[in-house]
């Protein structure tokens, strides 16, 4: 039997199991999370995740990785998609922003976690919030670029998906099929909280 990895390092091929993994764990009692917590909690994800998407296009802007940076944001999105690859960008990056950018993934996560903290007492719906705003967060990152600088140009593009603790690196359809079945996980395990 051969085995095709999709990501390297090896390991990154585990997260597909996550959401699945976590679904099975929460049948027995499902996860106590409103729709109003999913609601606002998807809300801050995706406008994090353009938030994300802006400050990676400024960082490419910084190093000179973004064509046309200096002309309008359709010149960007006209020659950004032709010519930008985000996998080879990192090897670019100066030492100083590179440094920056492993700061700034460690406090996304962190904001993310945070949010899942102030949703509930609970940690099966604290896992499941952390699990939705993360897969929300990720699924408008990638919309945000491409309806921006129009990258990627496909979701077989290649891209460096995190640094910590080194770079992990995948197709574009690899984490938007881990964040689907984030959404599909904590959606067919939801249930209604007890009335009190």
């Amino acid at each position: 039997m051969i085995v095709v990895l999709v990501a390297q390092p090896w390991w990154v091929n585990l997260l597909v199991l996550i959401p699945p993994l976590a679904w099975f764990s929460w049948q027995r009692g499902g996860v106590p999370v409103t729709a109003r917590q999913l609601a606002i909690s998807g809300i801050f994800a995706a406008a994090f995740g353009f938030l994300e998407a802006v400050v990676v296009i400024y960082l490419r802007a910084a190093v000179g990785l973004l064509p046309g940076f200096q002309g309008t944001l359709s010149e960007v999105a006209r020659m950004s998609g032709q010519y930008y690859v985000q996998s080879q960008a990192i090897t670019q990056f100066p030492k100083s922003l590179l440094t920056l950018e492993v700061l700034r993934e460690a406090a996304t996560i962190l904001m993310l976690l945070t949010v899942a903290l102030l949703t509930s007492a609970n940690s099966r719906a604290r896992s499941a919030v952390f699990l939705w705003t993360f897969a929300i967060w990720d699924i408008a990152y990638y919309a945000a670029l491409w309806a921006t600088v129009r990258w990627p140009l496909s979701v077989r593009d290649p891209d460096v998906l995190f640094l910590i603790p080194v770079p992990w690196l995948s197709p574009v359809w690899f984490p938007l099929l881990v964040s689907a079945l984030g959404i599909a996980a904590v959606l067919f395990a939801r249930v209604s909280p007890p009335k009190s």
